[in-house]
């Protein structure tokens, strides 16, 4: 049986803040639940989890919602490098402090 998951409050903080983001946005484009539920191909109560920002709903169901709300393309780029400031400062400060060409080896002078 798996082991309960009980996620960190600020993981939880950050769903509910989701799931209010992705009513307001339905709302917004004045959809009924019943349809974005079926065009994200899940039931209308685990799309009210999802608005509720339920930490149980996996990550796949978040993203057909948001594809059904023509908001996916925002998914894909949460971790892109771009936006991830802390990896590019640890990659900038992994890189050589200098760089040395090595000669092509060629014919001696000697000969």
């Amino acid at each position: 049986m798996p082991t309960p998951h009980n996620p960190p409050a600020a993981v939880r903080r950050a769903l509910r803040k989701l799931g209010a983001d992705i009513q307001d946005a339905r709302r917004r484009r004045r959809l009924p639940m019943a349809v974005v539920a079926e065009r994200a191909f899940t039931s209308r109560s685990t799309l009210q989890k999802i608005e509720a920002g339920d930490t149980s709903v996996s990550i796949g169901i978040y993203a057909s919602v948001l594809q059904a709300l023509g908001l996916l393309d925002g998914l894909s780029q949460v971790a892109d490098i771009a936006n991830d400031t802390v990896g590019q400062a640890l990659a900038s400060a992994d890189l050589p402090k200098s760089v040395h060409l090595k000669r092509p080896a060629g014919p001696s002078r000697d000969g």
